[in-house]
């Protein structure tokens, strides 16, 4: 157990050692990354439809 507090100790030493973003940052990657989000989630929708509508069409023949 005693290995326990001294890792929470070495982890608590590391995390001040920490560069933290500003809020103006996270805010700006919070942005770019919801704009990643959205525009995959899009491309990958119409891959989808567009696979979904080959192989409908394949079957229909």
């Amino acid at each position: 157990m005693a290995n326990v507090g001294g890792f929470f100790k070495n982890v608590m030493t590391e995390m001040r050692k920490v560069s933290w973003p500003r809020r103006k940052e996270l805010t700006k990657y919070t942005v770019i990354v919801l704009a990643t989000v959205v525009v995959m989630a899009v491309f990958f929708a119409l891959v989808d439809l567009g696979v979904s509508e080959l192989f409908r069409w394949y079957l229909a023949l």
